[in-house]
């Protein structure tokens, strides 16, 4: 080839190059260029699976995908495989008289009489040879061959980057894929039944009501006091569902601005409002065929209540200033510590929308009504943070249990959680102790200070008067008894009562 007509050729392939986005287009039209000015029948380029060490057809010009899709070599199998070994060029002028030509993917016909040359060279990052890149074309004698094969070297250095970086690409979404399908594993786990901790019959009959309705697409109601775990139940209930692979997203109802709820729900059309300067899908569109969590539904705003019954009744919604239906194929688990039938007495929640609601309702029990249920608890949070916290913590002492045992947990789990955890940043030796816990958790009955009697709270509260009737009157029993409005007589009886002495406060 003569050197304008080759740097014409390099010129187009640096061209092809950055013609497109997608770096496979951009390695097959360098493939279709190379074969309109060098008369290839075929062109392919090779990569090597860095993990494996396999070698794959990555991109062929002139053979069908579906055979070279199954097709794989190993290192020194074949001309390709020993090209990419010893990271050497290599020519067959015939391919008919090479032994070590394999012809994997059947796409010659050397029985009509045509010989084929056959050039491969290596593609390399530095030393490393990352793949390769091969021509066939009619035999044209020895000379053509030398310049096919210096023109193929020359490609294979332009082409190297973008080699690289589809393999790269290649072991990124491998790694992607596999820690997603890990993290999925992860949610599975942790939310299966046997991680909601609770050994009372209350929570064994909650445990029964969540194995019956996950495997429903029914709506189900999760009531109960804050810090109870709804939201844990919510997620047992999707990962436990046929729908675990799908979106679950999750929506505090209380923590949205009332103008602002219709819009994060529904999504909005680009001018529905100041500020919409884009069109923005709302949560029911994005948790399509998945579940999605409306935690403290009881303060939902009564014009979002409406556009949620139509969800619920027809499958279907609208985007804040459109008008073309959504369709949307999504199961509603809700959670509230409202009292919703008080609030549909008082105007305040629909009533529609509350049977719609309450198809499948699950009470979590507050923690005092399932005292038993502590002491696991206890020690699972105990396992959880001496290991966040790096402590070697053995046990609870029987002290501490029973303070926890006699507290009444107004914050159930969630306050039983920061609890341990505070008395594990606390604890500098081998167990928790009851001084380890927060002063909240500490009862008259183990700091001895039951409330007195009301006869001796009386008691207490005559004999500081007189002491300070006495005190400001430099212990004169006269002006003592006048001050509090008292008998002397009166005066002198109750303070040899309570021993006290006037003469102490002269």
């Amino acid at each position: 080839m003569k050197s304008i007509e080759e740097t014409s050729l390099l010129y187009e392939i640096s061209q092809s190059l950055n013609q497109h986005m997608d770096m496979k287009k951009s390695l097959f039209k360098v493939l279709s260029v190379l074969s309109e000015s060098l008369n290839l029948v075929r062109g392919i380029i090779f990569l090597t699976n860095t993990e494996t060490g396999e070698i794959r057809i990555e991109i062929a010009h002139g053979i069908s995908e579906d055979k070279t899709k199954q097709i794989k070599y190993l290192p020194g199998e074949g001309i390709i495989g020993q090209v990419i070994q010893t990271g050497k060029p290599a020519v067959v002028p015939r391919i008919s008289e090479e032994p070590l030509f394999l012809d994997k993917t059947h796409s010659r016909n050397l029985a009509q009489g045509q010989e084929y040359s056959f050039i491969c060279v290596p593609i390399k990052k530095e030393s490393r040879v990352v793949g390769a890149i091969s021509a066939d074309r009619p035999y044209e004698g020895k000379r053509s061959l030398e310049n096919g094969e210096k023109l193929l070297t020359v490609v294979a250095t332009m082409v190297a980057h973008h080699v690289i970086n589809i393999e790269t690409i290649r072991v990124e979404k491998e790694q992607l894929k596999t820690e997603n399908l890990r993290l999925k594993s992860e949610l599975e786990n942790k939310y299966s039944f046997s991680n909601i901790i609770g050994n009372s019959n209350k929570m064994r009959e909650v445990l029964q009501m969540i194995s019956q309705v996950s495997s429903s697409s029914a709506t189900v109601l999760i009531r109960g006091e804050s810090g109870t775990g709804k939201e844990l139940v919510a997620n047992s209930i999707h990962y436990n569902s046929e729908r675990n692979h799908n979106p679950f997203i999750k929506i505090n109802c209380a923590a949205i601005p009332e103008n602002l709820i219709e819009s994060e729900l529904f999504g909005h059309e680009k001018g529905a409002f100041t500020g919409a300067s884009s069109t923005k899908k709302g949560k029911f569109e994005i948790a399509n065929t998945g579940t999605i969590f409306l935690d403290e539904i009881g303060n939902m705003d009564l014009g979002a209540q409406v556009k949620l019954l139509r969800v619920l009744q027809e499958k279907e919604f609208e985007r804040v200033g459109g008008y073309k239906p959504i369709k949307a194929d999504v199961r509603i688990v809700a959670a509230t510590n409202s009292n919703l039938e008080e609030m549909v007495q008082q105007g305040k929640f629909r009533d529609d929308l509350y049977f719609r609601l309450n198809v499948f309702p699950i009470y979590i029990p507050s923690l005092r009504m399932r005292k038993t249920d502590i002491i696991l608890l206890a020690d699972h949070f105990l396992e959880k943070y001496k290991k966040e916290h790096s402590k070697e913590i053995k046990r609870i002492t029987t002290p501490a249990i029973d303070m926890m045992m006699e507290y009444h947990w107004p914050g159930n789990v969630r306050e039983l959680e920061n609890c341990l955890e505070r008395a594990v940043i606390l604890c500098n030796e081998g167990a928790i102790h009851s001084y380890h816990l927060p002063a909240t958790l500490q009862t008259g009955t183990k700091s001895k200070t039951l409330p007195l009697s009301l006869e001796d709270a009386v008691a207490s509260l005559e004999k500081e008067i007189l002491m300070d009737a006495l005190k400001n009157t430099g212990g004169n029993i006269n002006r003592a008894a006048k001050l509090i409005n008292i008998t002397v007589r009166k005066f002198s009886y109750k303070a040899a009562r309570y021993n006290i002495n006037y003469k102490d406060y002269r």
